[in-house]
């Protein structure tokens, strides 16, 4: 059995922990506010422009554009792939380079090894590096101070590759943020855009009020909002379709197409930016908790070891004055 200045040094050790742990979950909740008050800055405007564009291509049924258009054979693939610059996040690095790694084995297995990648975050990067693949750029920055003028210059390097064959099929891998609780990795296809009205709205299913990290908490809330009949969601006004075109069909499509293909790209990166947050939040809760109960079982472990040495000087005491 440890003495007892084993176990106080042993509790002092783990306080100072929980204490590291704690304000680490605070600043990681603070930083969530922020990305989560983007991405609702950003809905409104990426919401309408996606409804504008797919109903305009709709209503116009002989508009043709090379980003919606898929090629006959993929020989070289790109993937924009995101992560995180620092650690502590839980799975959340480990989960994105897996899946990554699983995108470029299934490449491999239909024989496509020409695969170019654009690591947003020091993690994915380092180990684009490992397997021995040149990252296609250095976006660290990005995944620590999220950008749309650089995310606009992916976008438009990325397409005019595509449109130019040098590129036969552009794939996203993120997380994206439906809570606070919930990260949701995501492998999406960026190029040849998807134009159908049916994925519009897919992806506004973000639950953008909360930060609570616990899964008790969250299940209160769940059920609160069940009683209560759950958020009301506003939906999209239908637009008008009938579109006057000007100056023509193809000008306006060389203008929207591009800022959506923009869009995906910042919005993928702030969902990334959010779920880092949240995970590194969730991963300090955990850490605190379990820090509580490490503590409370030291704490046991001390008040019964002084109480057995106690216990055994009184002995010590009533045994010496018998003898005597």
């Amino acid at each position: 059995m440890p003495s007892l200045k084993e176990i106080k040094t042993r509790i002092a050790s783990v306080q100072n922990t929980r204490k590291i742990t704690s304000a680490m979950k605070m600043v990681a909740s603070s930083k969530l506010h922020h990305a989560q008050t983007a991405i609702q800055n950003m809905l409104p405007y990426g919401n309408q422009l996606e409804h504008i564009l797919k109903a305009f291509l709709l209503c116009t049924q002989e508009a043709q554009t090379a980003f919606g258009q898929e090629h006959n054979e993929v020989k070289r693939a790109a993937l924009i792939v995101f992560s995180s610059n620092g650690s502590l996040c839980g799975g959340f690095n480990g989960n994105v380079i897996r899946m990554m790694q699983q995108t470029i084995e299934e490449y491999k297995s239909q024989g496509i090894t020409d695969i170019i990648i654009y690591p947003v975050g020091r993690k994915v990067s380092e180990r684009v590096v490992k397997m021995g693949y040149k990252p296609a750029g250095d976006f660290f920055d990005l995944a620590d101070k999220p950008n749309a003028k650089e995310c606009r210059e992916i976008a438009e390097e990325v397409s005019k590759k595509y449109v130019n064959h040098e590129f036969d099929k552009v794939e996203l891998i993120y997380h994206h943020f439906k809570s606070a609780g919930s990260q949701i990795l995501i492998r999406k296809t960026f190029l040849p855009i998807d134009l159908s009205t049916e994925s519009i709205g897919l992806d506004n299913d973000r639950d953008l009020t909360s930060n609570v990290a616990t899964a008790k908490a969250q299940e209160y809330l769940r059920k609160k909002g069940a009683a209560q009949g759950g958020r009301s969601e506003e939906e999209t006004k239908p637009l008008n379709d009938d579109f006057i075109v000007e100056p023509d069909l193809e000008s306006v499509l060389t203008v929207l197409i591009p800022k959506q293909l923009h869009l995906m790209v910042y919005t993928a990166l702030l969902d990334s930016v959010a779920s880092e947050h949240a995970a590194r939040m969730v991963a300090m809760q955990t850490a605190t908790d379990n820090a509580d109960e490490i503590l409370r079982d030291l704490n046991l472990q001390f008040n019964k070891s002084r109480q057995a040495a106690i216990t055994n000087e009184l002995l010590d005491i009533v045994g010496g004055s018998v003898n005597n």
